[in-house]
């Protein structure tokens, strides 16, 4: 699969972009365990063009990321067309547009999947952001708005049109948010499509090894995007590969196995943020996903996630690690949310 240039190997793994959660410590964890494709959090371009030092902070790129895309979001083409050009001076890999994001913050001010209710503006956006930068030009979006509402074959079409590269697709309306299941029928009419000739990326419900082979047999499409899934469990990467390479679930990781990589994605975040306070509270969500199903675990969950100083972070990891010793975790039966 290539953008661009940019070639990417045979059916690549991508980490989604995410807010608040695909920042350093979690990208270097996910990269560690096989991600071969990562995006930056949301960028807003508004924020981006007035210089805002927390949202430029966002952009900053590590060797270990590449291949990294910079995902922006906006409600104003003229914005985003600057926003790309000052994104592309970070030096990314690739510059992708938010056109999924279904959020009331962002789609409810014309953003993200907001532009699902204005086609041809989305449109007029990607053309002229590709037209304003050197670098391949990518696109996240859903199927349509809602049930009565999913034009994602036009669209998909109309976007390769402008120069879009690749196309990445969630199998949920707008207003599905995360809710029910993730249509990939339609992301295979999709990929399909004689017309399309640029690469597919489906995403959504892909939870593990054996859901992501089967979307792929669904849909044919050029690579796979895990999101939600891949929170408190960043080798889900390396279990999917090893599962579409040899047709072998991997066992599953013991308690030990994930304490010690909560202590490395603290560890990053502490090579990140100024004091260690802040790098605990950015691994609260983490905290309360990284330990599923473990009996009798709810106080020590809570424990972790009212932690602010980091001597005590550690402390109840060694409580973890001492109760439940090499007790499996078992994330077969998780429910995304």
């Amino acid at each position: 699969m290539k953008i661009g240039n940019l070639d990417l190997g045979d059916l690549p793994l991508f980490l989604a972009p995410m807010e608040d959660v695909t920042y350093k410590s979690f990208r270097y964890l996910c990269k560690k365990y096989g991600a071969d494709v990562m995006y930056t959090e949301f960028v807003a371009s508004e924020a981006l063009i007035r210089d805002i030092e927390r949202t430029k902070r966002k952009m900053t790129i590590f060797e270990f990321d590449r291949p990294l895309a910079i995902q922006l979001y906006g409600s104003s083409i003229d914005s985003m067309v600057q926003a790309a050009r000052v994104a592309e001076l970070a030096h990314p890999d690739f510059i992708d547009l938010n056109f999924g994001c279904p959020m009331k913050k962002i789609a409810g001010k014309g953003a993200g999947a907001g532009l699902l209710l204005d086609i041809p503006k989305m449109v007029e956006m990607a053309a002229e952001v590709v037209k304003a930068v050197r670098l391949p030009v990518t696109a996240k979006t859903r199927l349509g708005w809602d049930q009565h509402d999913k034009p994602i074959v036009e669209v998909a079409e109309r976007l390769q049109d402008v120069g879009i590269q690749a196309l990445a697709i969630h199998g949920r309306t707008r207003s599905q948010l995360y809710a029910g299941e993730a249509d990939w029928s339609l992301i295979a009419d999709v990929k399909n499509n004689p017309r399309m000739k640029i690469p597919i990326i489906g995403n959504g419900d892909i939870t593990g090894p054996e859901k992501a082979r089967a979307f792929l047999e669904q849909s044919g499409v050029d690579g796979l995007m895990i999101g939600r899934a891949s929170i408190g469990r960043p080798w889900i990467f390396r279990e999917i590969r090893h599962y579409l390479n040899t047709g072998e679930i991997t066992p599953p990781p013991t308690v030990s196995f994930v304490v010690e990589n909560v202590k490395d994605q603290l560890s990053q975040a502490l090579t990140w943020k100024e004091d260690s306070r802040r790098a605990v509270k950015e691994m609260r969500r983490h905290f309360a996903k990284y330990f599923p199903a473990l009996p009798d675990f709810r106080e020590l969950r809570i424990q972790l996630l009212r932690a602010e100083e980091l001597e005590e972070v550690y402390r109840i990891l060694h409580l973890i690690t001492s109760k439940y010793e090499d007790t499996s975790v078992d994330y077969s039966n998780v429910v995304l949310k």
